[in-house]
């Protein structure tokens, strides 16, 4: 069974950055996509991020330009390099594995980012 851990959550200033890391325990291979979802109350979870294994990715038009989404295959770990962050980037993060990056199967936990002065 496939288990996501993500760490780099936090408080952080309007314009400042933040790195979020996501490792997968277990056996991905059944997995092309992975990535980050992210939610804020009220809302429907949206796509940020996600990268496949040939590493071809995908972003929310809102974070074009400021994110940046990685992957380590020898790892199973995913990054996402978070720049120049506004307020309405906070939400929970949700790393998750799909069988494409628009077809989430497997969720973690999440993590919250906080941008705020």
């Amino acid at each position: 069974q496939v288990r996501l851990v993500e760490s780099g959550g936090g408080l952080v200033q309007p314009g400042g950055s933040l790195r979020l890391s996501c490792a997968a325990a277990g056996s991905i291979s059944s997995f092309n996509g992975m990535g980050w979802y992210r939610q804020t109350p009220g809302k429907q979870r949206e796509l940020v991020a996600g990268i496949t294994v040939s590493g071809s990715t995908s972003y929310a038009d809102s974070v074009k330009g400021r994110f940046t989404i990685s992957r380590d295959n020898a790892r199973n770990t995913v990054y996402l390099q978070m720049n120049s962050l506004k307020p309405e980037d906070t939400a929970v993060y949700y790393c998750f594995l799909g069988l494409a990056i628009t077809r989430p199967v497997l969720w973690g936990p999440g993590t919250q980012v906080t941008v705020s002065s």
